[in-house]
């Protein structure tokens, strides 16, 4: 029984880890550039749903859709208000825009810190489910929503890029700006849909992960960590390779720590990242090119 729990564990912490991996990819296939500022949208989710039903005495749901919203302007500006301006006056540069949502990852983290206390608050379901027995182990209802919402949201993706006009742009806008604006396509509307998507999908990811066991303010860096390596593990050649990485990461936060000790799960994490960027920098499942 406990070893079945443990695998359902590794289940919820994988959809968490590749929801925001996933959100890392969108802004890197629209804007070119990995934004560390995704740890916060999830973390502004987490927080603000649980403070906005706490204090304010909201619905959860309205509680959890303003938190949403919170983060998808959050993400607007981070593109509109922060990247694009520095990209103007630096030529088209990654570099300083990416210096850029670092400093933005900190700004949120310590207004987050200001505006809603420095406490762990108690995270938010916005269905309260009755936990399902399966294999003698228990699937919780937060966890059930969590993969629920990662099926959702990766079908969801996945379609809107085949399917839809702003989702087949991403990608060019994102490999070459310079001559996406010259053939006409609308770089600024396909850059901001991705920030505003990708914020809200960290940030749905933020607040059903945090009805597992509570969130503060200080999570952002540790889950901008978590999503980015998720995206490096899992690779950028399919929208689902970040579930791929989120899967590893989190068969090394569950078992290491059974196994072993609780100590060596850092270690784990950093001794696996270090692989990857030396040995696989494009992670696991890579884009192929047709010669």
């Amino acid at each position: 029984m406990d070893h079945v729990q443990l695998w359902y564990s590794v289940v919820e912490q994988a959809c968490f880890f590749g929801l925001l991996g996933l959100a890392y990819m969108l802004i890197l296939e629209g804007a070119g550039f990995f934004n560390f500022a995704i740890g916060a949208y999830a973390m502004i989710g987490g927080v603000a749903a649980a403070s906005f039903a706490k204090t304010m005495h909201l619905p959860v749901w309205l509680a959890v859709v303003a938190a949403l919203a919170l983060a998808g302007l959050l993400a607007a500006f981070t593109e509109v208000g922060v990247v694009r301006p520095i990209q103007r006056r630096s030529g088209g540069a990654r570099l300083p825009a990416l210096v850029a949502v670092i400093a933005m990852l900190f700004a949120i983290t310590q207004t987050a810190g200001l505006l809603f206390g420095r406490k762990q608050l108690p995270g938010q379901q916005l269905l309260v489910i009755d936990p399902l027995e399966v294999a003698g182990a228990y699937v919780s209802g937060p966890m059930i929503i969590t993969m629920a919402l990662t099926v959702v949201s990766f079908v969801g993706v996945t379609v809107w890029v085949r399917v839809t006009g702003t989702g087949r742009m991403l990608r060019a806008v994102g490999d070459n700006r310079p001559a996406a604006q010259l053939l006409g396509l609308p770089t600024g509307r396909v850059r901001i849909t991705a920030f505003v998507i990708a914020g809200v999908i960290a940030a749905f990811a933020g607040v059903s992960y945090a009805a597992k066991g509570g969130v503060s303010w200080d999570r952002g860096l540790g889950w901008a960590l978590l999503g980015f390596l998720a995206l490096v593990i899992g690779g950028s050649g399919s929208w689902w390779a970040p579930l791929l990485g989120g899967l590893i990461l989190a068969l090394l936060q569950v078992f290491v720590p059974f196994y072993l000790s609780g100590q060596f799960a850092d270690y784990a994490i950093l001794a696996i990242a270090l692989i990857f960027f030396a040995f696989r920098p494009r992670g696991l499942i890579t884009r192929q090119v047709r010669i």
